[in-house]
């Protein structure tokens, strides 16, 4: 019986969280806070008892493999290549410096709540939340259809998927600082930290070009479900290597998750669909329990809120504005407003938790405080930026709409010809009104028509209207853009 029950209350809780996903997209919040609230709600007065710090770990870092993995797959070099500098100094000097500012400010602050803390655990509470949460920037961002201009949504998602090599370092090696009282070694964490990234982006970079090699090579297509099961033990061989070999596996399987979105692999289409439902799984059962795992009573106890509530608008409002103002003074050609964007989308969510579990696995005196304040400051982040990531976009007068494509296709890997969407405009039918007037490219071809949601198959002579959509396929998408652009068209929208 024990088994079905278990089987009973996870399909609750995913029932749950489900239903909590589609209120907060309704609402304009990130579900990932609705996920946390369902978590916290069901182990209220221990309804469902969960307790083990050292599950709740595995758990996590289960999740974040695959949900870095898959956001590397959707991630297009050629979109994060122009940001690699300020994403590669936000990630590691950013970090650090809004470890040491925050540290600085728990240090001076908690002497006037009445709470005795070492400057050593200050910067360990600051460093388990130094970095942003790539759980939290992935969904938002991509679950808002919302463009972003300066390539600021590249920058932000590389940030957010290889800063936590850094906070992790900074946690581990405080984690031990605090529980040996030894006095910290700059040298061996400079080279501990080196070490860590040279080795897991070599790694991560290999393992990529590994897989991309065996996905192609190894035929099983009269089972072609099993290329998801291949694909993920790649991504799970390539964290657990890198880990055992001493380098940082979180950034090496967030590089290989890169490589391998970005060549041409068997059953692309099927493997997104999988990884994308596969992590969104994920992130509810990450949630979840760690929204199971805090004490509520603990969590609002006076001191705890008072220093998770500064502590987490001292971050927003003073500590990531000047790491990101500090980290981005080299790059000029960002403006002011994308400056303060960055600043802006500093999200906390499930990184920073998983981190705060390490002081209490390792037995450090006011771990749990330390957990509560994290987990507190969490809530702060998701609440007031989480909540505001489009509208702040809208004032700061960075975001544009991002087109959907009314044609949905799944083209298989192999077909090198490109499909995009054209939207018939009044210049297009200046030389006349059927489609044969149309100056296209030699390579291109009109397919299907969408006028008024209704499609059908176009003629030379049909006649066109303006705001019908074009489906059309192309060999040579460049000469088709160049085409366009002289009609009046600024954009493709790729299908």
């Amino acid at each position: 019986m024990l088994s079905e029950n278990f089987l009973l209350v996870g399909a609750m809780l995913l029932f749950a969280a489900v239903f909590a996903g589609k209120a907060a997209y309704r609402l304009g919040a990130p579900a990932l806070l609705l996920f946390l609230g369902v978590g916290i709600l069901f182990g209220y007065n221990d309804f469902i008892s969960f307790d083990s710090a050292e599950f709740a770990q595995f758990v996590g870092m289960i999740a974040m493999c695959i949900i870095l993995f898959s956001g590397g797959m959707d991630t297009k070099f050629s979109e994060i290549k122009p940001v690699l500098g300020p994403g590669i100094v936000m990630a590691t000097l950013g970090v650090m410096l809004t470890a040491f500012i925050v540290g600085g400010f728990i240090y001076l602050l908690a002497p006037h709540l009445g709470i005795e803390l070492t400057l050593s655990l200050s910067l360990l509470i600051a460093a388990t939340m130094s970095s942003t949460d790539s759980a939290s920037v992935f969904s938002i961002l991509r679950s808002k259809k919302q463009g972003l201009q300066q390539n600021l949504r590249p920058l932000l998602e590389l940030e957010s998927g290889s800063n936590d090599p850094m906070a992790y370092i900074l946690t581990v090696m405080l984690v031990g600082i605090v529980s040996d009282g030894a006095a910290v070694d700059w040298w061996e964490a400079i080279k501990t930290f080196v070490i860590q990234m040279v080795v897991g982006a070599a790694l991560g970079y290999g393992f990529g070009r590994v897989t991309v090699w065996i996905m192609n090579k190894i035929n099983i297509r009269n089972i072609p479900s099993l290329y998801s099961v291949l694909l993920l033990a790649c991504a799970f061989f390539t964290f657990s290597f890198t880990s055992m070999v001493y380098g940082n596996g979180y950034l090496a399987v967030y590089i290989a998750g890169l490589v391998v979105g970005n060549y041409r692999i068997a059953y692309r289409n099927m493997l997104g669909t999988f990884f994308d439902s596969f992590t969104w799984l994920l992130q509810i059962v990450l949630f979840l329990a760690l929204g199971l795992f805090v004490d509520l009573e603990e969590l609002l106890q006076y001191d705890v809120v008072v220093m998770g509530i500064a502590v987490g608008l001292f971050m927003i409002f003073v500590a990531r504005p000047i790491a990101t103002f500090v980290c981005m003074v080299p790059f000029r050609k960002f403006t002011f407003k994308a400056r303060s964007y960055i600043s802006w989308v500093g999200l906390r969510g499930a990184v920073p938790i998983i981190f705060a579990l390490y002081p209490i696995t390792n037995g450090i005196e006011n771990a749990e405080y330390l957990f509560n304040v994290v987990f507190l400051v969490t809530i702060v982040s998701l609440l007031v930026q989480g909540t505001t990531v489009s509208g702040m976009a809208n004032i700061l007068g960075l975001s544009y709409e991002e087109p959907e494509s009314t044609f949905k296709l799944t083209v298989p890997d192999h077909i090198r010809s490109e499909f995009s969407e054209i939207g018939v405009t009044a210049s297009m039918l200046h030389n006349g009104d059927t489609l044969k007037d149309i100056q296209l490219p030699g390579h291109t071809l009109v397919v299907m028509v969408c006028r008024n949601d209704k499609y059908f198959v176009p003629k030379g002579y049909t006649q066109l209207k303006s705001g019908d959509k074009l489906l059309v396929v192309s060999d040579d998408n460049e000469e088709l853009l160049s085409k366009v652009k002289v009609l009046g068209i600024k954009h493709l929208v790729k299908v």
